[in-house]
């Protein structure tokens, strides 16, 4: 499927007002460290998720 026809999910959706809108120039998506060190699958989605945002929108991730 065309990249611009694929539907946004939500935090797509408002990544993409607020670049639209000037209230950011660019996105910076962070993933801290697991104070206990144990990593679960809730991980797992939220590393997935930062880092394909920040490639997406050429963001950093932190």
């Amino acid at each position: 499927m065309d990249e611009a026809k694929k539907s946004l999910n939500f935090i797509e959706q408002m990544i993409e007002k607020d670049l639209q809108e000037g209230k950011h120039d660019a996105i910076v998506t962070r993933f801290p460290p697991e104070p206990n060190g144990y990593l679960h699958i809730g991980h797992a989605k939220s590393i997935c998720l930062n880092f394909g945002l920040a490639e997406k929108y050429g963001g950093k991730m932190k």
